[in-house]
């Protein structure tokens, strides 16, 4: 299908993209905190330096800790998100027009079973268009849509060979050509529940016009394949049954996940798509359209994808996400006090502690699991010198009440959820999980140094 010449302008730009990674602003505020630092340590002295800094982490520990576990407990409480439960009925006499985009690249091997499940869906043929984005040079996943012998509503399109080769940029060249009243995105591995595009529908109606994207939950289908993916679904059990759900109760900005969003397509032309230097373009867009005064809910309705089975793979796809939600931040907090205009001191809180928050917790795990363990292998005297007593105990103790809450969360999301009963006997090696996560997490904001705009692809599909 051919591209129309001003697919390039799509998307956010300039000042408001991740083109870049840090303004000349946030790079003088970087320099100032380390000259703060070190002018800390040779005016008040190595220990009481050190008292400060980890007081300060040792508070915004705990603050992110409560701030998790009270999202959990509204969640538990309203159980607020979008249910739909009946016979499901066009709320306008006849079903609207939907588009789904599906971007792919190097998944050859999974267009037979992407084929067989969106061919599943229970929507009016005559209502879809079906978007495979195929990148022009990726002969194989050409071939394999080539062998399937696919016909209308499936439509190719071909995403021209340019920088930056990224997802939202192959999402922004079908968008350029969609036409309809709704759009949604699915990954090449993913299953959504047959009835979502109907649920999804019924959704808005219900909803406000300001409700202008719809997150159905995600999990996965392979959960019993090995230790990794049982912990990987009860890590997404607690982020999508939990914690995304606590968010729309509160009508907090909720950082989208990278599928199974459902968009009025109207807006989501006015805002121009997705930032094509992102690469956690969801989360972006999620914060983008919650800025521009748009609210997303939650839809009880699931799409089931593949966990990452190999752990070279998690880590790749994991540290992507780290460095997306870096890149996230550090955009929207070039104009901090026009963000904080825009959303409101309450909502400001809500960004920093989950995109910001999040991220230093994880960077910040890696230091203290390296002390805990240097220190009860070996108890060398510098720990001692350097983290006096009072000072290793507080660090100590929010790095353990971290892991319980996160342990003894992602067991109460997988008695939520129905099916991962069988994984909360796992749930304590999920303290071990999240070492591999922080360890991840550097890999991420180190690449974001060298390689900002580098997409690691997520391999699905393991022998």
């Amino acid at each position: 299908m051919a591209v129309p010449d001003n697919t390039r302008y799509l998307g956010p730009r300039g000042f408001d993209q991740a083109n870049f990674t840090l303004s000349a602003d946030q790079r003088n505020v970087i320099i100032l905190l380390v000259l703060g630092v070190i002018i800390l340590f040779i005016q008040a002295g190595t220990g009481p330096a050190l008292l400060i800094i980890n007081s300060i982490f040792t508070i915004f520990f705990l603050v992110s800790t409560t701030y998790r576990l009270s999202l959990i407990d509204m969640s538990l409480r309203s159980r607020g998100e979008i249910k739909i439960d009946g016979k499901l009925e066009p709320p306008h006499g006849e079903w609207p027009e939907y588009v789904i985009q599906v971007p792919l690249y190097k998944e050859a091997t999974a267009i037979p079973h992407l084929i067989e499940s969106l061919t599943n869906l229970d929507y009016p043929k005559n209502k879809l268009t079906i978007q495979l984005l195929v990148e022009a040079d990726d002969e194989a996943t050409k071939g394999a849509v080539e062998t399937a012998n696919i016909e209308l509503p499936f439509v190719v399109i071909d995403i021209p060979v340019s920088y930056p080769r990224t997802k939202p940029k192959a999402c922004n060249v079908g968008l350029a050509v969609a036409k309809g009243d709704y759009l949604v995105i699915y990954d090449a591995e993913d299953r959504p529940d047959p009835d979502q595009l109907k649920k999804a529908v019924i959704g808005f109606s219900q909803c406000e016009r300001e409700v202008a994207c719809i997150q159905a939950k995600l999990n996965f289908y392979n959960t019993e394949r090995n230790l990794l993916t049982r912990c990987f679904s009860a890590e997404y059990a607690m982020w999508f049954d939990l914690c995304l759900p606590g968010l729309d109760a509160l009508r907090a900005p909720i950082p989208l996940g990278g599928t199974s969003n459902h968009f009025r397509l109207e807006v989501l032309t006015q805002l121009k798509g997705w930032d094509e230097y992102n690469v956690t373009e969801d989360c972006d867009l999620g914060l983008r359209l919650f800025s521009q005064g748009w609210q997303t809910r939650i839809l009880d309705s699931t799409t089931w994808e593949e966990a990452c089975p190999k752990l070279t793979w998690w880590i790749k796809q994991r540290s992507r996400w780290v460095k997306g939600y870096m890149q996230t931040y550090l955009v929207h907090t070039r104009d901090i006090l026009g963000l904080t205009k825009k959303l409101g001191i309450v909502n400001s809180m809500h960004f920093h502690l989950l995109i910001g928050g999040s991220v230093l917790a994880q960077l910040l795990s890696t230091i203290y699991w390296i002390l805990v363990c240097v220190w009860l292998g070996w108890r060398p005297d510098i720990i001692g010198t350097f983290f006096p007593g009072p000072i290793f105990a507080m660090a100590a103790l929010c790095l353990f009440v971290g892991n319980f809450a996160f342990v003894y969360t992602c067991a109460i999301a997988c008695e939520c959820r129905v099916g991962l009963g069988k994984v909360v006997k796992y749930t304590p090696l999920m303290v071990i999980y999240w070492i591999i996560m922080s360890v991840a997490g550097w890999k991420g904001a180190l690449q974001l140094i060298w390689k900002p705009h580098f997409w690691e692809k997520t391999q699905h599909h393991a022998d």
